[in-house]
């Protein structure tokens, strides 16, 4: 139970690796509030857990993630920990930097990256020392993956300067790069055929599941690294190996 009454925003919540992030929140002991901008999915996160509330946001507009802490804040007084997962990836469109419709790019950057940005900003003035934030990139980011690895490397670099400009304040900030992950927004994306090239060249030959991330993300927002901060940890079976 190491997040007794904590409180934690989990955007992206429903449905996923989001959703998986709340349930092992809430397990510990944590209060959640489950954000999403899907409010069916949403809701039945929600409503499934004790101690958790629905949220609805669009990470991509400033007012939104404004409401969103301010809706924290007022039921549970107080927030403690931050995971920014929300992403456009479900069916994401398969088009190359030169030749995607730009409207559609720069409604992508602004959820996968600067989303994560805005949220940020409108829950720091209610953090106090001890506080957490995880921000969930991607293996992506250290490949030629188009516009999906361009906003997650940034998602890196903002890891990094984030956790530099609040750690006066004792606010931890790391991230997450997941590998190939085993999810309905995955399927979308990646066709079968593909998935199995993509598992082989693993150094663990397996898609990864939502569980084979969640013990890191609780590992970053615990006491128990507590002195580690600006870092992507790859959870990703092997697939990016950096010296």
């Amino acid at each position: 139970m190491r997040f007794q009454d904590k409180v934690a925003i989990v955007t992206g919540a429903g449905q996923g690796i989001g959703e998986d992030y709340a349930r092992a929140l809430v397990a510990e002991g944590a209060r959640v509030v489950v954000a999403d901008i899907n409010e069916e999915q949403g809701q039945r996160v929600a409503k499934e857990l004790d101690s958790a509330l629905f949220v609805k946001v669009d990470v991509g507009d400033p007012a939104s993630a404004d409401a969103l802490a301010a809706a924290t804040v007022a039921e549970f007084g107080r927030i403690d920990y931050l995971i920014n997962n929300a992403a456009i990836y479900h069916s994401m469109r398969r088009e190359g930097l030169t030749t995607v419709d730009l409207d559609y790019l720069n409604r992508f950057i602004q959820v996968n990256l600067m989303g994560a940005l805005y949220v940020t900003r409108a829950v720091v003035p209610h953090l106090s020392e001890g506080a957490a934030i995880v921000n969930q990139s991607s293996a992506a980011a250290y490949m030629a993956s188009g516009y999906y690895g361009l906003a997650k490397i940034g998602i890196n670099h903002l890891t990094a300067s984030l956790a530099a400009e609040l750690g006066g304040r004792g606010i931890r900030v790391n991230g997450i790069a997941p590998g190939p992950t085993d999810t309905e927004a995955t399927a979308t994306v990646v066709p079968v055929e593909f998935q199995e090239r993509m598992t082989q060249a693993l150094a663990i030959k397996r898609m990864g599941t939502p569980g084979d991330l969640t013990p890191t993300v609780l590992f970053l927002l615990s006491d128990d690294a507590g002195w580690l901060t600006g870092q992507t940890i790859s959870v990703d079976g092997g697939q990016v190996v950096r010296l």
